[in-house]
């Protein structure tokens, strides 16, 4: 009998639920995946387009980030999605393609980029708000954010990170996988985080 593989998925957003397997996925790295012709050629990615209303897929290492569009409770694509996941694992072959991320920059010219689009266009923005983004670092095509001002510990720095900043970066560089938020959101001093007085 083959070894149980085993999956834990956590909710984000309404739109977007990480799945952690207990082995590697995609050990090469992280991907990111906007459409199913983009999944073309990596078998999980493929799978998980079929699935109703999935819009994105991101894979790095041993997670599994998939974004749907509509308000479906997350319980039933969760149990297709984990499904998805074993089979295509415990089927042996290649979850992700290696030609999956054709043309990827270097992590200096992902970094160039990115702190150019921060400096000209986000940080005039969040500004606004008493906000701040710092570029943290590029490894591989990973990139590490981190939000301070107004953006460090409130409650709408999960939204602005994954509505504004990282579509903007997508469009950009379209070869960046994960963009992680690196900021401790309950520490520091700030207007719009208040933690619990017990």
């Amino acid at each position: 009998m083959d070894e149980q593989i085993d999956i834990q998925a956590q909710i984000l957003t309404e739109e977007t639920c990480q799945f952690t397997v207990d082995r590697p996925v995609y050990p090469e790295g992280s991907v990111y995946f906007a459409s199913k012709v983009e999944a073309k050629g990596s078998p999980l990615a493929e799978i998980l387009f079929d699935i109703e209303n999935i819009v994105a897929v991101l894979v790095s290492g041993n997670i599994v980030k998939v974004t749907k569009s509509g308000h479906e409770n997350w319980g039933p694509i969760a149990k297709q999605i984990g499904a998805a996941i074993r089979d295509q694992l415990g089927s042996g072959g290649l979850a992700i393609a290696d030609t999956a991320q054709p043309d990827l920059p270097g992590e200096g010219e992902i970094k160039e980029k990115v702190q150019k689009l921060l400096d000209t266009e986000i940080n005039p923005a969040v500004a606004q708000h008493g906000g701040m983004v710092d570029l943290i670092d590029v490894k591989g095509n990973t990139v590490y954010l981190q939000l301070g001002g107004g953006c460090q510990g409130c409650g709408m720095a999960d939204v602005t990170l994954k509505q504004g900043i990282e579509h903007a970066i997508r469009q950009l560089v379209p070869q960046v996988g994960d963009i992680l938020d690196v900021t401790d959101h309950a520490s520091g001093t700030n207007p719009y985080y208040t933690p619990s007085k017990k």
